[in-house]
């Protein structure tokens, strides 16, 4: 009976193996990893390739300089050990820096998934003098899912980088200074911590969380049961960044409500006046909804034009009430916003599957 049941387990490790395509890392090799990731690149070229797992163990993984390492394949899952135990970090010249040249990694996959791990860009953001522009995560995907992921930097932490992209966050860490959530698409953030770091070394001036840009979805940002905790300098939600910006905090819990500006949105727009920012069910750190019952901002933006010898100066403005109706906030579903694509029921599958891959470790 014993070597029967032997038996029976030995086959049945031999069928998960041949059934997930698996490729391990070198614990704390940098290499390893850029090479697993080349690898992977390569066997799942197709979309209809299988799902492959990449398993990254707990470790330091020092990539320098060394920015932008692409993503190309689809259905790739890189699954560290730990979210804060597996550490990938990058550390950008400053002279370098930029929204389009210092990211960790660039996607531009489909359907690739992160889980347990943290993406750190250690560019020198207070010694980068005016911009500290400095990527974890550039992605020019689609349906890319982070689930339980850290992402770490200053300016443009985290760059939704397709106008037609659907993405989703759980249970996620994102930290930052100014326009740390930026770009286009329908992206959900669902119980992720939302952590401001100071804007300046003495912690002077102040913070913007995120700056959308969304122009082909309708969406946009939406921000569900997240938590802000604030270092030092105060901050508001967003700004509008380009095209129709989207943006929606659900049942928010701010642990210092009093470093949220007045406004609570940035009134001054980058590129457009245009908006779409809510806000509904904001919650203190003891669970009493502080949502004021109005918050009606007016958007301003500025333009110049030289016109012969004289500078013209126009301006342009917008006035919208930004807090959500009960109603109104009802329609934020993840079945509405992503229709048939169901990123939360995916984790929970994927969780299953990567939870017995990293026994093999």
């Amino acid at each position: 009976m014993r070597r029967l049941i032997l038996l029976i387990i030995g086959c049945w490790l031999l069928a998960v193996s041949y059934a997930q395509q698996v490729i391990r890392v070198e614990k704390g090799n940098a290499k390893s990893l850029l090479d697993a990731v080349a690898q992977a690149n390569k066997i799942n070229a197709d979309k209809t390739a299988k799902q492959l797992f990449i398993l990254i163990p707990d470790g330091f993984y020092d990539l320098g300089e060394t920015v932008l390492t692409r993503i190309t394949g689809h259905n790739i899952a890189l699954i560290g050990q730990s979210m804060t135990g597996t550490i990938i970090q990058n550390k950008p010249d400053i002279k370098k820096e930029g929204i389009s040249k210092t990211a960790i990694f660039q996607n531009r996959g489909t359907n690739i998934y992160l889980q347990d791990l943290t993406l750190k860009n250690a560019l020198d953001y207070y010694a980068a003098g005016a911009a500290g522009r400095a990527v974890t995560l550039q992605d020019k995907g689609y349906r890319t899912i982070c689930n339980r992921v850290r992402l770490l930097s200053y300016q443009d932490t985290y760059y939704s980088d397709n106008d037609m992209s659907q993405f989703y966050f759980q249970d996620s860490e994102i930290h930052g200074t100014v326009d740390f959530i930026c770009g286009d698409g329908d992206v959900w953030f669902e119980r992720c911590k939302i952590v401001t770091e100071k804007r300046t070394l003495d912690g002077s001036g102040r913070n913007v969380i995120a700056a959308p840009k969304t122009s082909k979805t309708l969406w946009g940002y939406i921000f569900n049961r997240c938590t802000v905790e604030n270092i030092v300098s105060n901050f508001e939600y967003a700004r509008g960044w380009n095209g129709t910006p989207h943006c929606a905090w659900l049942y928010t819990t701010l642990l210092t409500p009093e470093k949220l500006n007045k406004n609570r949105f940035d009134y001054r727009g980058m590129n457009t006046v245009q908006n779409d920012f809510k806000e509904f069910g904001t919650m203190d750190a003891q669970g009493h909804d502080i949502t004021p019952k109005t918050n009606v901002v007016t958007f301003m933006m500025s333009k110049k034009k030289v016109d012969g010898d004289k500078e013209i100066t126009t301006e342009q403005t917008c006035t919208d009430e930004t807090i959500l109706t009960a109603e109104r906030a009802a329609d934020y579903t993840i079945d509405i916003v992503f229709g048939s694509w169901r990123p939360d029921k995916i984790i929970k599958k994927m969780e299953k599957t990567t939870q017995k891959l990293m026994k093999r470790l």
